[in-house]
């Protein structure tokens, strides 16, 4: 798989959009593949890891975010639904389920249901460790703030806002992660 040519089909141009999805998405893919090769007894599948790493965020584009550059019509938290549907369109299931299970530290069906998120009514929570890698590594960067990555009490925090369940999640990833 060649993720840079998908990115470049639907980000075809060199604007400030297409910068902040490649330095958010490297960044991650950085810190995912280190988790990775500091952790070989997980068995993770480092090509793979990397490729979803990289498209993890292909959605944003139609996501209205103007502090981002996007200029879409629907909600940002959409953007993982956006970019499972792309990635399956392009022939990556697996890829896609990165993207649609990405958001904060996975959402369940519960607090999809009590916050009625505009997201399918399903658990959309990481379930391979390839998932949960990325949903891990993507904590700590911020589309804001590009390339300081955030301290893990500072993730911990930007999870832990949206309730206890995901922080829990958090919490358990560090013991496997870190």
């Amino acid at each position: 798989m060649d993720y840079r040519a998908i990115i470049d089909k639907y980000y075809p141009e060199d604007n400030e959009l297409k910068h902040i999805l490649m330095v958010h998405s490297r960044s991650v893919a950085d810190k995912a593949l280190s988790i990775v090769d500091t952790h070989p007894e997980l068995c993770a599948d480092r090509e793979f890891v990397e490729e979803a790493a990289m498209l993890h965020d292909i959605g944003i584009f139609e996501c209205d975010a103007s502090g981002i550059y996007c200029f879409g019509s629907k909600p940002y938290i959409c953007h993982g639904t956006i970019g499972s549907e792309l990635m399956r369109a392009e022939g990556f299931p697996r890829h896609a389920w990165v993207c649609e299970r990405h958001t904060g530290a996975g959402l369940s069906l519960a607090d999809i249901e009590r916050q009625n998120l505009p997201v399918p009514h399903r658990d959309l929570l990481p379930v391979t460790i390839e998932e949960q890698i990325v949903c891990f590594a993507d904590k700590f960067f911020s589309k804001t703030k590009l390339e300081k990555e955030k301290s893990v009490e500072q993730a911990f925090l930007s999870v832990a806002k949206f309730g206890e369940e995901g922080a829990e999640r958090f919490r358990t990833w560090c013991g496997m992660f870190l």
